[in-house]
């Protein structure tokens, strides 16, 4: 009886293992079904809403490109507050012309001119309602991505400026960076928006080429809503398995902070006596993968971790074949 013990201790920790991957599997299913679930709900709560303040806002800055009479174009230090506060009493003499019906004099004034600024990849107009409009233009790898507003008011030209309504990610923390910089430094907020929005675009645009060029070497890949935290795995390898973790130190980061890439070999060997894992069978982190992860878009660092990959798990899990050639010529 005595005898038998060791045996069904196995038995019992095979059928353990197999459970438990039983287990971890139905709760991967699980999880990508709840993913899979908020992304769809998200877009059906936020498409018609959006879409239609997208849409009035764009005819309200098209009616103010086809009214201008002049465009600015403001680089480096001529994007300033003096240029700002220009804005804003356009829009305030604007408001109150006509809001007592105007006269020619008021007209020929120059500040009464239609001006369009353009401040890099932003365009700063005057919308009717004392209102200043501001058009992001966001890009991918030189190529345009998509427009976003934010529209901001004042009751007075003495008064701080608000957000009064935008077409920007709801994930994104405007709210916040309206509450601490617009107050203080209207500029400094317009041009952190802007930051905000094309850190967010370019994030997310590495992850869909590197879907793109590479997907059919990448299997269960999850991000946040702002993809300033990425996870994918990477399965197609006989023996091991290879996870990727992402983290982004803020959300105008394009390359991440915090990276983690660690190979685990599958359990095809047994294990020890006592339940230990053999060397050869734990968990390694791939430095040299984490270091191109750091310094290199996402596309670029997947291709050339995935070059070395191979040579670099036969160095850490040296093949049977290899250890018994090693083992003959000992």
């Amino acid at each position: 009886m005595v005898d038998q013990v060791p045996y069904s201790t196995t038995m019992v920790d095979t059928n353990f293992v197999h459970d438990e991957d039983i287990q971890i599997d139905s709760i991967k299913a699980r999880f990508r079904n709840v993913v899979k679930r908020h992304a769809e709900l998200t877009e059906r709560l936020s498409r018609d809403s959006d879409k239609m303040i997208f849409e009035r806002l764009q005819r309200e800055f098209d009616a103010a490109h086809a009214s201008q009479t002049q465009e600015i174009y403001l680089e480096g230090e001529d994007w300033n507050d003096g240029v700002l506060a220009t804005i804003r009493e356009r829009v305030h003499m604007e408001a109150d012309r006509k809001a007592s019906g105007g006269s020619s004099m008021q007209i020929d004034s120059p500040l009464l001119e239609k001006v369009t600024y353009r401040a890099g990849s932003k365009v700063i107009c005057c919308l009717e309602g004392a209102r200043i409009g501001i058009q992001y233009e966001t890009s991918f790898a030189g190529e345009p991505c998509e427009f976003y507003h934010c529209v901001l008011e004042s009751k007075s030209f003495l008064e701080k400026m608000t957000v009064q309504e935008h077409t920007i990610p709801f994930f994104l923390p405007i709210r916040e960076a309206e509450n601490d910089l617009l107050s203080s430094n209207a500029m400094k907020f317009i041009d952190h928006v802007g930051e905000l929005l094309q850190a967010y675009v370019d994030r997310r645009e590495q992850v869909r080429l590197m879907k793109e060029l590479y997907g059919n070497q990448i299997g269960d890949l999850y991000h946040s809503l702002p993809y300033h935290m990425i996870e994918f795995v990477m399965d197609d390898f006989e023996c091991t398995r290879i996870t990727v973790s992402l983290k982004y130190a803020n959300l105008i980061s394009v390359l991440p902070t915090r990276v983690r890439v660690m190979a685990w070999p599958l359990n095809s060997s047994p294990r020890r006596e006592g339940g230990a894992l053999p060397s050869h069978l734990v968990p390694s982190r791939l430095s040299y993968a984490e270091d191109a992860l750091r310094i290199l878009s996402l596309p670029e660092a997947f291709a050339e971790f995935v070059l070395n990959l191979t040579q670099a798990l036969e160095d850490i899990f040296p093949s049977p074949s290899s250890n018994a050639t090693t083992t003959s010529e000992d």
